[in-house]
C-alpha cells in the first residue's frame, strides 16, 4: 500500500483495533454477565434457605447483570456500524476513524 495522506503504511493497524474492540466489548460484557447471575444466584440460593420472602427481591442482581450483557451488545454494534466523522468537517480525531472507507477507495 502505497503511503498517501488518506492511508498511511499504519492504517491496517487502526482497523485491527476496531475489530479488537468489538470483540473485547462482546467478550468482558458477557463474562461479566455470567459472573454476575452465577454470583447473584449464589446468593439467591443462599437467601432461600433461610428468608424465602426475600427471593422476589433477590432478583433483581440477574436482571441487571443481563442489562450488561445487552449493553455490550450494544456497544459492539455502535462500533462496528458506519460512524464517522461529522459532514464537512476534518478533525484530526477522525482522520483513521473509518478505515474501511479508506480501504474501498471512499473518501
Amino acid at each position: 500500500m502505497a503511503e498517501n495522506d488518506f492511508a498511511p503504511k499504519f492504517a491496517p493497524f487502526f482497523g485491527m483495533l476496531r475489530q479488537a474492540g468489538i470483540c473485547f466489548a462482546m467478550t468482558f460484557g458477557c463474562i461479566g454477565a455470567a459472573y454476575g447471575t452465577a454470583k447473584s444466584g449464589i446468593g439467591i440460593a443462599g437467601v432461600g434457605t433461610f428468608r424465602p420472602d426475600l427471593i422476589m427481591k433477590s432478583l433483581i442482581p440477574v436482571v441487571m447483570s443481563g442489562i450488561i450483557a445487552v449493553y455490550s451488545l450494544v456497544i459492539a454494534v455502535l462500533i462496528a456500524s458506519d460512524i464517522g466523522p461529522p459532514p464537512n468537517q476534518h478533525y484530526s480525531l477522525f482522520k483513521y476513524g473509518n478505515i474501511t472507507r479508506h480501504w474501498q477507495g471512499r473518501y
